[in-house]
Formats: C-alpha cells, sequence, structure tokens
C-alpha cells in the first residue's frame, strides 16, 4: 500500500471516529453506561462504609458492656489497691484474649496498676482520654476507633459509691459516685479488616459482571433508541432520491413527532411552492409569448404583401410598438418582484414625509386619470412622517393608485385618505369603479391573476401590481387588505409601522 493511501485511509479513519464520538449514539451510550459504573461504584462504596460502621458500633456495645462488669468487679475486690487477686487477673486475661487486644488498670494518680502486655506495669500513662475520663465521672467514657492501625481504644471509669456524711445532700442523693481509676482497652479490628477485604473483593467480581451488563445493555439502548431516528433519516433520503413523496410517518417518541410533522409540512410548503414555480414559469411563459405572437402575425401580414399603404404601414407598426411596450412592462414588473422576493433584500429605510411623497405619485398619475375622466383627489388627515424605503412604498401607492383609475367608470372617482395614530399610518385607496367579485378577492394577489382578463388585455395590466404592492407591504411588516362590493367599487387599506424595526436575522447580517 502507497503511502498516499495509507494516509487516505488514516483520514478516513479518523473522520469515522470523530463522527461516531459526535453521533447522538455515541453520548446515550457515555450516558447509559457511565451512569451504571457511577451507580455500581457508589453503592459498593456505601455497602462497605455501612458493613465497617455497623461491625464497629457493635463490638464497642459489646466491650462497653465486659468493660463495665469488670470494672464493678475491680471495685469489689479492691484490685487497685491489691492486684494479687486471681480472678481478676484472669477476667483481664480474658478480655484481652477474647478481643485481641491489650487491657490496662489506672488509678486516680495516672499509674498503671495493671498491663495485660507486662510492659507497662507501675508506670505514668499520660492520655487525653484517661485524664478526661477521670475528670468526668461516669460520663466520661469514650470510644476512639483507628481505621488506619486497625483498633478502637476505650476508656470506661472504675467508681465506687461512697455515703456522703451527716447532713450533706447532693441532688437529693445521700450517694455519691467516686472515680478510683479508668479501665483502658485496645481492642484489634483486624477480622473486621478481612471481612472487608472479603466482601470488597466479591463486591468488584459482582461490579465488574455489573459493568459488563451494563456495557451491554448501553449499546443496546443506544442503538434501540436510535431507530425512530434511522427510519426517520432513511425516509428522507429516500424522498431526496425520489423514491417516494409520501409523508414520513413515525410516532415512537414525542419529539419525533414533532420532528416529522415540522418535515411533512416543510414537505407540502416545498410541495406548493413548487406548484407555485411551475405555474409562475407557465404564466410567464404565456404572458411573454403573447406580445411576441403578436408582433410576428404583425410583421409577417405586413412582409406578406406588397406595395402596402404608408397608412397600414403605420398602423402595424404602432400595434407591434404597443406589444413592445407591454413586453417591457411585464418585463419590469417581474424583475420588481423577483428584487422582492429575495430574502437577502435590503430595504433602504429612511425618514419620509407620506403626505410629500402620495402627492408626488398623485401628480404623476392625474394626467391618465383626466384623460379617463376620473376625479382623483388626495385628503390627509395629519402630518405624517415615518420610517420606509420610499421606493418600494411608492411603488405600492402607485399600483394600487393606477389600478382604481384603470377599472373605474367613464366619469368615476378615486379617493386617497391619510391618517395614523400612535404606531402605524394608514394608506386608503378607495374608488367607484366595477369591484372585485368575492370569489376573486382571495386570489387577487396571486401573479397573473386578472379578475377581467379581456379588458386587462384592453389597459395594459400585467397582472403583477398587487403581488408587487403585497410584498412590498410585507416587507415593512405591514399589512393590506381589501374590501370590495360588485359595480360599487373596492377599498384598499395598507397599514404599515411608523418605525422600521428590524428582527434578529437582519441584525445578524
Amino acid at each position: 500500500m502507497s503511502v498516499s493511501s495509507r494516509s487516505v485511509f488514516e483520514i478516513t479513519g479518523r473522520h469515522k471516529i470523530i463522527d461516531f464520538i459526535k453521533s447522538l449514539r455515541a453520548r446515550i451510550f457515555i450516558v447509559v453506561f457511565f451512569a451504571g459504573i457511577i451507580s455500581c461504584e457508589v453503592m459498593r462504596v456505601n455497602i462497605l462504609e455501612n458493613y465497617e460502621n455497623r461491625a464497629i458500633d457493635v463490638r464497642t456495645s459489646e466491650v462497653s458492656t465486659q468493660m463495665k462488669i469488670l470494672a464493678n468487679h475491680l471495685i469489689t475486690y479492691n484490685y487497685l489497691s491489691d492486684t494479687s487477686s486471681e480472678v481478676i487477673n484472669a477476667e483481664l486475661e480474658l478480655l484481652a484474649n477474647l478481643y485481641d487486644g491489650r487491657v490496662m488498670v489506672i488509678n486516680d494518680n495516672l499509674q498503671i496498676v495493671k498491663d495485660t502486655y507486662n510492659i507497662s506495669a507501675g508506670k505514668t500513662i499520660i492520655s487525653e482520654e484517661v485524664v478526661s475520663c477521670l475528670k468526668s465521672g461516669t460520663a466520661g467514657a469514650t470510644s476512639k476507633y483507628d481505621s488506619q492501625n486497625g483498633y478502637i481504644e476505650m476508656t470506661t471509669p472504675i467508681t465506687q459509691t461512697q455515703s456522703l456524711e451527716d447532713g450533706d445532700v447532693l441532688n437529693n442523693t445521700s450517694t455519691v459516685d467516686v472515680v478510683k481509676g479508668v479501665l483502658l482497652i485496645s481492642v484489634s479490628t483486624d477480622y473486621i479488616g478481612n471481612t472487608l477485604s472479603i466482601l470488597s473483593r466479591r463486591a468488584l467480581t459482582i461490579e465488574i459482571i455489573l459493568i459488563i451488563v451494563i456495557f451491554v445493555f448501553a449499546i443496546w439502548a443506544s442503538n434501540r433508541l436510535m431507530v425512530p431516528f434511522e427510519k426517520i433519516t432513511k425516509a428522507i433520503n429516500d424522498m431526496k432520491s425520489g423514491y417516494s413523496d409520501k409523508p414520513i410517518q413515525a410516532s415512537h417518541y414525542t419529539e419525533t413527532e414533532h420532528i416529522v410533522d415540522a418535515f411533512n409540512q416543510l414537505q407540502a410548503r416545498m410541495k406548493t411552492l413548487d406548484d407555485s414555480r411551475n405555474e409562475f414559469v407557465s404564466n410567464v411563459s404565456h404572458e411573454l409569448k403573447t406580445p411576441i405572437t403578436s408582433m410576428k402575425v404583425l410583421a409577417g401580414s405586413l412582409l406578406a404583401e406588397e406595395n402596402i399603404p404608408n397608412e397600414v404601414y403605420r398602423e402595424f407598426m404602432v400595434d407591434i410598438d404597443q406589444e413592445i411596450d407591454r413586453e417591457d412592462k411585464i418585463i419590469n414588473d417581474l424583475l420588481a418582484l423577483v428584487k422582492m422576493d429575495k430574502k437577502s433584500t435590503d430595504l433602504n429605510i429612511t425618514s419620509v414625509d407620506i403626505e410629500q411623497m402620495t402627492e408626488v405619485i398623485m401628480k404623476r398619475l392625474r394626467p391618465i386619470a383626466r384623460k379617463q375622466n376620473i376625479d382623483l383627489t388626495l385628503e390627509s388627515r395629519r402630518q405624517i412622517t415615518a420610517e420606509v424605503d420610499e421606493v418600494k412604498l411608492s411603488l405600492v401607492i402607485m399600483n394600487l393608485v393606477e389600478n382604481a383609475i384603470k377599472y373605474n367608470k367613464d366619469g368615476g372617482w378615486v379617493k386617497v385618505i391619510l391618517d395614523a395614530d400612535h404606531q402605524f399610518f394608514t394608506v386608503t385607496v378607495s374608488d367607484s369603479g366595477t369591484g372585485i367579485p368575492q370569489e376573486s378577492i382571495e386570489h387577487i394577489y396571486e401573479r397573473f391573476y386578472r379578475v377581467d382578463k379581456s379588458r386587462s388585455r384592453e389597459i395594459g395590466g400585467t397582472g403583477l401590481g398587487l403581488a408587487i404592492a403585497r410584498s412590498a407591504v410585507l416587507m415593512h411588516r405591514g399589512s393590506i387588505n381589501v374590501e370590495s362590493e360588485l359595480d360599487k367599487g373596492t377599498t384598499f387599506t395598507v397599514r404599515i409601522p411608523l418605525t422600521y424595526v428590524v428582527n434578529d436575522n437582519q441584525a445578524k447580517k
């Protein structure tokens, strides 16, 4: 294998590893596996600690009982003064052997009276526990567990009950317990350590078995939980490859249902857009082809005839010129619409005097209105200054007013009203025209849609004006509404915010 081939394999393998680590399957496996391991370890440690604490408590309780009995015997046999009692010596040796420890009897002068190890008898002991036990009396018994050295050290006071002198009373009693010495014992905990070692090994064995089981379960769970996602991925790939166009079905988890629902809605929208695009292309082709066909027929008629009079020739050329103008208008409207459809298109927002802008538009359209004997008026109810794209908003008002003039009656009227509140301004365009049928109102913003196609041909409409107006209004985050009644007229109301607010997506650009 060549060096380059080996490098390619290494890079591919590295990418596969990285992809696996980034995958949801790997993360599910890691979460399940480590959660299981941590749970096993916590359980093992708790079991061992609980056993150790319980064993120490039991041993301490047993030894404490034996020491109290022995302490009473020491007083009974006056052992602190005379250590020759064979009974007490036997009991001390038995206690030391029984618990594999060391027992010392200490008097109130901190002198060791008896040591079962026979190495410290007669010596003085300075121990915090012993001193505390002598001072605290019957409440001075102590217990300390040394886990590192493996022993329990305990002290028990050796007390003698004495009667008080006549006339002395202490806490309503005539007797008092006097501490005569301390019984100190060190108890070995080797057997507890050995038991802990055995339990630890067994627990470790069980833990390893559980880790293997958890490992297998984590692999199974990660694969099982990913099945719905794999089905969704396969269905999407099949759809992308063109094998299927049916909606995806997945009901395993709430999350997958949400993903599938969102994807199916997106698919339906894409299908709608695709159908709309196909229809749009068909309409564009038809609209562009019609003027070209007309020009071809007119030109063909001219070429087919000889000695054509100048009047006929001029008439045909006028018709061709009109068809060229119509073609040019369709192309310009299409370009304007495409620009507005682009999501990346930025509005050129400036502060605009709406009344002044509308007056300029009305001035341009008044010759057309006079030609059709239409009364065109503007009513501004308040001074309006708004943050808008002047060019695009001019297209809105221009198209609405121009349509109101074109689709009007002879001697009719068109009225434009400007108004505003503290948040929005409105442009209302009313006319006395032929009106729009109710069944056509929901389609009027569709591209190339015409309510009266024959009349649209006569007046040169392209069917794109309202689509352009609606797109421009939506770009300003406004709204456009229409009310119409046949043979009585139509009213368009445009409502746009006075202040343009940039959304998050535009702010990021």
